[in-house]
């Protein structure tokens, strides 16, 4: 796996809450709390800014924060040596790992390059009725898709990508462009629209606009067993570290 520095690392975790912003956000020695009641997960667990130095004692004072709020502690953890003591801590405490998630790097000029076989792709600043239509659409959990697509707006520091097809939007992406990183996110395709070149075309249009931002860094997260990984590989990004949500049984 690709290595990265601390301040990278701790960039990269601010990017992401950027993208979907939580409720609220707290930090708490090297960790950064998101604590919104929806479904998103990013959104609603704490995560480490770094992978060193991290102290299974604080814990208890992590789930204080959430239980205050009334909501359940959930825990983003990489998958890395620094982590084991913290594991077996919630381990003792009832939690177990789920959700195994990539986190994946890369350079902003690859994805640009990405060939897009002259499909259009329509950047704006807000996410219309008509992009959100792909989120709620045949096929998708509402109730998950209308948090994700209401966390998704409210970012400030994003642009949206759609394919038109048939006067509608059938493929949709999302770039945020925070603290140095161009973050992935958003990525969704309608099922009968799958296999065309979309989600390449939506990659490398987010990616030129990176590059034309001066922003050289790309990241994006995805489950382990979304196959839409090959795309991403692709694009030129590579794997950094997995991570699961730790959650209460």
């Amino acid at each position: 796996m690709a290595a990265m520095d601390q301040h990278a690392i701790e960039s990269l975790e601010k990017a992401t809450l950027a993208a979907v912003p939580p409720r609220e956000v707290l930090a708490l020695d090297g960790w950064l709390l998101a604590l919104d009641p929806g479904t998103v997960g990013r959104a609603h667990s704490a995560v480490p800014t770094r992978h060193e130095g991290i102290d299974a004692g604080l814990v208890p004072e992590i789930e204080r924060r959430y239980c205050e709020r009334g909501l359940n502690a959930v825990f983003r953890l990489p998958r890395v040596a620094g982590f084991d003591d913290l594991r077996e801590a919630l381990l003792a405490r009832g939690y177990v790992g789920t959700q195994p998630t990539l986190t994946m790097v890369g350079e902003t000029s690859s994805a640009a390059a990405l060939p897009s076989s002259g499909i259009a792709v329509e950047l704006t600043a807000a996410a219309g009725d008509d992009w959100a239509a792909v989120y709620l659409g045949s096929g998708f959990d509402p109730v998950d898709g209308a948090c994700r697509v209401g966390l998704l707006r409210s970012s400030r520091q994003s642009l949206f990508a759609g394919v038109r097809m048939e006067g509608r939007v059938v493929a949709v992406g999302c770039g945020c462009f925070a603290e140095g990183w161009w973050g992935v996110h958003g990525m969704r395709t309608a099922a009968a629209w799958r296999g065309r070149g979309f989600a390449a075309a939506i990659l490398a249009a987010l990616g030129d606009e990176a590059v034309r931002r001066g922003i050289g860094r790309a990241f994006l997260q995805v489950e382990s067993s979304n196959t839409a990984r090959s795309i991403y590989r692709r694009a030129g990004f590579a794997d950094a570290w997995s991570y699961d949500y730790w959650r209460r049984r």
